[in-house]
């Protein structure tokens, strides 16, 4: 194997995006200080735009020159009838989505009810603006027949023009956004209404408010991201989603870790903490060990949205937006993944029961099953990843580079495979 002496280069600059959270928490900060009445969903709005607006603008002034990345510069002469064509597309998109938020009842209860109002609220301000949007890239994408034109010619019933492949990718991709946005907005909406009512002169009074405040505020950091991440799925910002996992496992381990099935699995079979007591009961009374316990499981938890910063606003589960090689993702290929695992052990201490033995094995089992499952949700990213050169070179630097690069060498199997979910020799 070639070594290689250097990651790619990412496709996201940790300078802009930390810029860009900057200016998201300063709106954060004022819509809070200043006591406005401005509605939730204006301040969700607001505050989603101070963060992606900056990358935009500065990837565009920066990025753009070539500085990271090339981008195509291929420009058609305007075709009215693809356009129309990727229209039609855009349309029944939209007309399936609101089908399907309307026939399963996970979706018709009140939880999402603010999503909906949201929705109404933006839809025709979205519907005009995406005319002229649809036609200015079309020339700047180089006449695409891309996943809107190929849905629109499947509704014209011009199926030998339909490639199955493109549109299923366009649908994969559609279905990300209409099973994540509403999760991602509906808590980022509750997040930021709990600190409109929060008092913040409480945080420095003891360790206890100021790891619950941390901890609330870290969550509420990786909401945003990943709220602005399933909104912003834009060619012209070179955000766009390039391919969406095509396997039902990479699917299922993925979305099982979400609600609503999250709440069935958790009580159902990955129930690991029935019983048991949570950290700060069993650390109570220890002060120094209370201290550092809570500030190692913060630590973690500023691993893991560091890592989500690093997408800036392409985080996504299930889709390959570019790869990521710059902030944790140079040391170690799933930061957010060891970083997450690690926490609800800390959080957790299945290991400790008021109970029996046999309890605590049980709970340490069935917590080191959820770690199993993140397991086989970062293989299956790895391999829907490898369909790109780029990923393939990141995974052999980190393997000779990264700091968990041993664990290789230990467990051969966890090496990086490409099209593999593992590195099972073959005769």
């Amino acid at each position: 194997m070639k070594r290689s002496d250097a990651p790619p280069t990412s496709v996201t600059n940790m300078t802009i995006n930390g810029i860009a959270l900057l200016a998201a928490l300063l709106m954060s900060w004022w819509l809070v200080a200043s006591g406005t009445g401005i509605s939730g969903l204006v301040a969700v709005l607001l505050i989603a735009a101070s963060y992606t607006l900056p990358i935009v603008v500065l990837e565009a002034l920066w990025i753009e020159r070539g500085y990271l990345r090339p981008r195509s510069s291929g420009r058609a002469s305007l075709d009215v009838g693809r356009v129309l064509v990727k229209l039609v597309g855009f349309a029944v998109t939209l007309w399936l989505i609101v089908g399907i938020y309307s026939l399963f009842p996970e979706y018709r209860g009140s939880f999402y009810a603010r999503y909906y109002t949201a929705l109404r609220t933006v839809a025709p301000y979205w519907l005009v603006l995406s005319v002229p949007y649809f036609f200015w890239m079309d020339g700047r994408s180089g006449g695409e027949r891309d996943g809107y034109w190929h849905m629109g010619e499947l509704v014209l019933l011009r199926w030998k023009n339909v490639d199955r492949g493109i549109l299923g990718q366009y649908l994969l991709g559609w279905t990300v956004k209409l099973f994540f946005l509403p999760l991602m907005f509906t808590y980022l909406l509750g997040k930021i209404q709990y600190f409109r009512g929060y008092h913040f002169e409480l945080v420095f009074t003891s360790f206890k408010e100021f790891y619950d405040f941390a901890f609330d505020f870290l969550f509420y950091i990786d909401l945003l991201i990943a709220f602005v991440g399933y909104l912003c799925t834009f060619k012209a910002t070179d955000s766009h989603i390039r391919s969406t996992e095509p396997t039902l496992l990479g699917w299922a381990v993925a979305i099982m870790c979400y609600q609503p099935f999250w709440s069935f699995f958790s009580s159902h079979y990955i129930d690991y903490q029935t019983g048991g007591t949570g950290w700060g009961k069993w650390l109570w009374d220890y002060t120094a060990v209370y201290v550092i316990w809570g500030s190692s499981i913060l630590a973690l938890m500023v691993i893991y949205v560091w890592a989500s910063l690093a997408f800036g606003i392409r985080f996504s589960n299930l889709t390959h937006r570019g790869i990521l090689t710059n902030g944790p993702y140079r040391y170690c290929k799933h930061p957010a993944y060891v970083s997450k695992s690690v926490s609800w052990w800390l959080i957790s201490m299945p290991f400790m029961v008021t109970t029996t033995v046999d309890e605590s094995i049980r709970h340490c089992l069935l917590l080191l099953l959820l770690n199993v499952i993140y397991l086989l949700r970062a293989r299956t990213e790895e391999r829907h990843l490898a369909q790109d050169p780029d990923y393939c070179e990141y995974a052999r630097y980190i393997e000779e580079n990264g700091l968990l690069r041993k664990v290789g060498h230990w467990l051969p199997v966890l090496k990086f495979s490409p099209g593999r979910l593992f590195n099972v020799a073959t005769h």
